[in-house]
């Protein structure tokens, strides 16, 4: 063999290795990005979970307003209709989502600022062992949140970078979206219209 094609195959060889090298590495992260956003639907199932316990306790107490908890029933049963395949995480399927999760979340709070009114309802144990577990379970889900963004982050600069993106691109890596506040979320709620 010539000394030229020796140098040809050294260095396709060593573009070649690069890129097992790349799409490994692409495809290491892609599965950190999916593992992450499956805690983050894992979170938000906990907290559906204990949604069926509130019912329950505040059930019990006749004077409470049906209809805050038949919006928060009804939210929750949306919230988990809506679910995304991590092999789909595109803007849009992250927005409905979100969307889906804020309608729960906002019947939460409303239902929470209701049973403000109910002395008796707020020192019920099982009351109380749900708002326990309820704020647990929303600092949960804010961790695994920004978990998620996190490995996107990993996951969205390995991909973008040159010469990585012309491998992503090839082998269809595309950016992954960030879960990102509701719009609105930057204003502190009038707890006068929630209570109204």
């Amino acid at each position: 063999m010539s000394r030229g094609t020796i140098i040809t195959l050294a260095v396709v060889g060593v573009i070649v290795l690069w890129g097992i090298s790349a799409y490994n590495g692409l495809n290491s992260k892609n599965q950190e990005v999916e593992q992450k956003w499956g805690n983050v639907e894992s979170q938000y199932q906990r907290r559906s979970d204990l949604i069926p316990n509130l019912a329950k306790t505040v059930k019990s107490y006749a004077n409470f307003e049906q209809e805050t908890l038949t919006q928060v029933i009804e939210a929750r049963s949306k919230a988990t209709q809506v679910t995304i395949n991590p092999g789909e995480l595109t803007a849009e399927n992250m927005a409905k989502f979100q969307e889906a999760q804020g309608q729960l979340g906002g019947a939460l709070s409303r239902l929470m600022a209701v049973i403000e009114r109910y002395p008796d309802l707020k020192a019920n144990q099982n009351y109380l062992d749900f708002q326990t577990e309820l704020s647990g379970t929303e600092n949960r889900i804010n961790y695994a949140r920004d978990q998620y963004n996190e490995s996107v982050k990993v996951f969205n600069t390995r991909a973008l970078r040159f010469p990585t993106v012309l491998v992503a691109k090839v082998l269809g890596f595309d950016a992954k979206p960030y879960y990102e506040a509701d719009k609105g979320a930057e204003n502190a709620p009038d707890v006068g219209d929630i209570l109204d």
